[in-house]
């Protein structure tokens, strides 16, 4: 077993409600002259015939606006492992617009990662129908409430293009403060903590099985070169087991129930309602990320649509080999493309 972190996690990615409750330092808000560099950069990228994903940063010049974002993105890498940019005029432009504005400014955060067995790099999260309950389904492409998570890649980044008619809020919650509360309470629990769980890639995986798993078990959490990280995904470490028939253990009950227990806790969870034009970017090894169900709207135009990036850091932390390989891909590699998912993309 790797080296076990025995001192609470005391930097900034380490945060509870209290210290963002009335502090929104944590949005960033476009002002006009950033809105008119990100619709030169746009214009120019169309006047060039080119597309997603034939361009990054060069064919989407930011001048002045990328200075921003890379700061933007250090807060989210090295501080308190979330940040929100407001203000994109969603209205203003058709989806395949909006998707060349979010592909040019996530260009800025780094190197996006197959999400998906379609090879998906830029994805739509939007209710397709599929029944979450389905261990074969993914919450994503579904309008069910999703508990505490990290998602395969260094960090995630999400553009809301449409609200629900009710719900669907976004929900955080610092798993470092999780791991705090966890050491100084139910101590015993970490040596399964750090051995980890195998996971369940749903027919994601290089063999395209829907019972392939994760080559090894990984740990939720892992200390490595002096950095906590957490990998934490309920679904699926339950859904592996079904699938191996081996039913949890007495103590990995009680990992999988605390870890949701504290991540859940008012003091802990901090909510936040996504508007339209905001992009939301989210530390995936400090940060558990869930969100509340919602009721959409009948229209198909007025959906809940959000686009989402996994991105990989271009100077990411160093990771442990078996904690870095999450689809039997190699360490941060991405979803392997294949037919082997069965649920409605």
């Amino acid at each position: 077993m790797s080296e076990m972190l025995m001192e609470p996690v005391r930097d900034r990615s380490a945060w509870k409600v209290v210290d963002y409750e009335n502090d929104d330092s944590w949005i960033y808000r476009f002002d006009d002259s950033e809105l008119a560099e990100i619709e030169a950069a746009m214009r120019g990228v169309k006047a060039r015939g080119l597309n997603v994903p034939d361009f990054g940063c060069e064919e989407f010049p930011l001048p002045t606006l990328r200075a921003k974002i890379a700061e933007i993105v250090a807060e989210v890498e090295e501080g308190r492992g979330f940040a929100l940019f407001r203000g994109i005029p969603v209205d203003n432009y058709d989806l395949n617009t909006l998707r060349i504005i979010y592909w040019g400014i996530g260009a800025y955060f780094g190197n996006p990662i197959s999400q998906n067995s379609k090879g998906q790099i830029l994805a739509d999260v939007i209710d397709l129908g599929n029944d979450y309950n389905d261990i074969n389904s993914r919450g994503y492409k579904t309008n069910s409430g999703l508990l505490p998570h990290i998602d395969s890649s260094d960090m995630v980044a999400l553009f809301c293009v449409n609200t629900a008619r009710s719900g669907g809020e976004s929900m955080l919650s610092s798993s470092m403060s999780v791991y705090n509360e966890i050491l100084a309470n139910y101590r015993d629990l970490l040596p399964t903590l750090y051995r980890g769980f195998k996971r369940d890639l749903r027919g994601e995986g290089i063999t395209e099985s829907l019972d392939e798993l994760t080559d090894n078990e990984i740990p939720i959490y892992s200390y490595y070169r002096g950095q906590l990280s957490c990998d934490f995904n309920d679904k699926i470490i339950r859904s592996a087991h079904i699938k191996m028939e081996q039913p949890l253990g007495v103590l990995e009950e009680e990992v999988l129930e605390r870890m949701l227990a504290i991540a859940q806790r008012p003091d802990i969870q901090f909510r936040m309602h996504l508007q339209k034009g905001d992009i939301q970017l989210v530390n995936n090894f400090t940060i558990l990320h869930s969100r509340a169900g919602y009721t959409d709207y009948d229209d198909p135009a007025k959906k809940r649509r959000l686009m989402r990036f996994w991105v990989n850091s271009r100077e990411g932390r160093v990771l442990e080999p078996n904690f870095a390989n999450k689809y039997n891909t190699g360490p941060r590699g991405g979803v392997a493309v294949g037919d082997g998912a069965h649920y409605v993309f």
